[in-house]
């Protein structure tokens, strides 16, 4: 998949939609008894990187303050949802050890990957940092991971929402009406192709998480290392 060209028509799309006042505003966001979790595997960006994402994110809460922008402690790129978040799940339900089991069969031992944090793009309810890969060991891990689990008969929900072909973060949700749409607007594009920075991958990580993937709620389950050749 050519990612420039998916993000560029996600972006174009999500705009003409933002601006006629057709985005989806999260209601959950502050809401205590969302009690949506599952189990996902994922990747850090480095502090260096998130700081990047901070001073855009300060722009857009100077901006619109009603918002949800993503803390730190929050920002990761999903290499899978293993099972996607819902009421009810809770890690009494699986034999973890079997997870980690499957996933280790699936990540190579020495990475040469890198990943480019350059550019915005958006849907109609978030904002987006976009990710560019140097090579398609991500997607590798990934359709290896799908193979694996249909195979070992885990529960999984792999793919039943969508198929993750990307390597972007989440860093922004619509809660509220927007207050400044024009200039709002304005800010996205100014930092549609602003480069936050590249970086290797260190480690994978296996998460309990909610929706959000916020800290508080975040339960670290197991690091997977790898060598960056």
């Amino acid at each position: 998949m050519n990612l420039e060209e998916h993000y560029s028509k996600l972006y174009k799309e999500s705009i003409r939609k933002i601006s006629s006042n057709d985005y989806e505003i999260d209601d959950l966001i502050d809401v205590d008894s969302d009690k949506r979790f599952g189990i996902t595997l994922l990747i850090e960006p480095p502090l260096q990187v998130k700081n990047e994402i901070q001073n855009f994110l300060k722009e857009l809460r100077n901006l619109e303050p009603n918002q949800y922008c993503y803390p730190n402690s929050d920002i990761h790129i999903t290499i899978l949802s293993i099972i996607s978040c819902y009421n009810g799940f809770n890690l009494n339900k699986i034999n973890l050890p079997d997870y980690v089991n499957v996933i280790k069969k699936c990540l190579p031992s020495v990475l040469n990957t890198e990943i480019n944090f350059k550019g915005i793009t958006a849907s109609t309810s978030c904002v987006m940092v976009q990710g560019f890969m140097n090579n398609t060991v991500i997607d590798d891990i990934r359709d290896s991971l799908r193979i694996e689990f249909k195979e070992s008969g885990l529960e999984h929900t792999i793919d039943e929402r969508y198929t993750i072909k990307t390597a972007h973060s989440t860093v922004f949700r619509f809660k509220k009406t927007l207050d400044k749409k024009d200039d709002f607007l304005k800010l996205i594009e100014k930092y549609r192709d602003y480069d936050f920075g590249s970086f290797s991958i260190d480690n994978f990580e296996l998460v309990y998480n909610d929706w959000y993937q916020r800290a508080n709620h975040v339960k670290k389950l197991h690091k997977f290392g790898v060598i960056n050749a």
